[in-house]
């Protein structure tokens, strides 16, 4: 039977899992656009000596020492592997696993040294006791026995407020440090105040979630947001939303299946992510190849439009195979071809010559046919003018050009040209007109 059958419990383990996972969302934040996920890491390993030592000398899971502790050994971690990438000649990775992971070592001995039989043990630091705290709340007489609130709020009030205080010079200093520094903000400062945020978030939350979901919920739930949007302050509410998404599941999954909580909320938000790297409109894999396909699709309408207008400048008969109206080097697939044609079709571009079994060119098709063509040989005639390519080498690289060149960059290639009526290989250049 799991202890969340009473719905007070639940509220209370819901409660504590969401400010651990807003608190750690929010600073997350700026360690996924900072690129910082490894000092994350570091970081919430880093400070394990700090604890232990800090409840050595307390002889308490909650106090100022440990707090004090954990900031002090999360800011060593930073020095530390900062020192030996500047001056060891290590790369910064390497700098900081060698640090935390040295640090965490320690850590997890003086925990096996003084500590076998107390409530400082592995599995507290590892996974934490989400359901034990729900239940300490859930029988708490006086406002000193709400000693886990009395910790985690003041560490999300905090967390905010310096958010909020400082969210133009962390904007600043996250984008571009060399920029803050020259606009006279200390952004080397701003960094080590996020180090001692993070190792503050880290500790306050431990005893309850352990370290593996602190990790998680640093990093997930961030960049899950920035898969969704492009927007800074977007970003932040929506990692925030997905940690209180991920609190609500993992103890709503612990409960059903009587597991560790903490855990499941660590596998809720891995599940966000996964999800949201397939459907994120803009960054999934899904819009990526939804994407792909359409841009295939039009470079191959393109060099079909191209191959027609060509036949029809020659007076030769346009091929009637699908995959001899598309340039070979592009590769594309008969498949990706036929539907092509159709698309053009459906855009009144070309048509069916029954006769001949061709295609070819409607007049509005011909417009868009010579903007494709006059791209391309304007294009080998840059190439011709400025580069010294052999003549041979430049219909590659404009083939592939010609779909991407607009009527205003266009017409920029050809005044610099001087509006030139030839091609290296001599053949017209379209003018410039009114596209079908």
């Amino acid at each position: 039977m799991t202890v969340f059958q009473d719905p007070q419990l639940f509220l209370w383990a819901l409660a504590v899992a969401s400010i651990c996972g807003v608190s750690c969302a929010v600073v997350g934040c700026f360690l996924v656009l900072k690129r910082m996920s490894l000092m994350g890491d570091a970081i919430n390993h880093g400070l394990l000596p700090g604890i232990v030592l800090a409840v050595l000398v307390s002889g308490k899971l909650t106090s100022f020492y440990l707090l004090l502790g954990a900031v002090f050994f999360g800011l060593l971690t930073a020095f530390l592997s900062q020192t030996l990438h500047s001056w060891g000649n290590v790369d910064e990775n390497s700098s900081l696993g060698i640090v935390f992971t040295s640090l965490f070592a320690l850590g997890v001995f003086l925990i096996s040294m003084y500590f076998r039989h107390g409530d400082l043990d592995t599995d507290c630091v590892f996974l934490g006791h989400l359901e034990h705290v729900a239940i300490n709340l859930s029988q708490a007489n006086t406002w000193s026995d709400y000693d886990v609130l009395w910790t985690q709020l003041p560490a999300l009030l905090l967390t905010l407020t310096f958010t909020i205080l400082a969210w133009k010079e962390m904007k600043i200093a996250v984008f571009d440090p060399a920029l803050a520094t020259a606009l006279g903000y200390r952004a080397m400062l701003l960094h080590y105040v996020l180090i001692g945020l993070v190792a503050g978030v880290t500790v306050v939350s431990f005893e309850a979630v352990g370290s593996i979901l602190v990790l998680a919920m640093l990093i997930v739930p961030a960049a899950t947001a920035l898969l969704l949007t492009d927007r800074l302050a977007s970003m932040f509410l929506l990692a925030a939303f997905s940690a209180l998404i991920s609190a609500l599941a993992g103890c709503w999954s612990g409960q059903v299946l009587d597991v560790n909580y903490a855990g499941m909320m660590a596998v809720a938000a891995g599940a966000q992510f996964a999800v949201v790297v397939l459907v994120a409109p803009k960054h999934g894999i899904l819009a990526k190849i939804w994407h792909n396909l359409q841009l295939g699709l039009r470079m191959a309408g393109e060099d079909v439009l191209s191959a027609l207008y060509r036949a029809e400048e020659s007076g030769q008969a346009p091929a009637t195979s699908p995959a001899a109206l598309t340039q070979p080097e592009h590769g594309f697939s008969p498949l990706m071809v036929r539907f092509a044609l159709k698309r053009l079709v459906h855009k009144g571009w070309i048509a069916r010559r029954e006769t001949t079994a061709s295609w070819q060119l409607t007049e509005a098709g011909r417009g868009r046919a010579r903007d494709i063509v006059r791209a391309h040989r304007l294009w080998e005639a840059f190439l011709g003018e400025n580069f010294a390519l052999p003549i041979d080498h430049l219909h590659g690289p404009a083939s592939v050009m010609e779909h991407f060149l607009g009527p205003e960059l266009q017409n920029q290639i050809a005044a610099e040209l001087q509006e030139p009526n030839r091609d290296p290989h001599g053949r017209t250049i379209p003018k410039d007109g009114p596209a079908g």
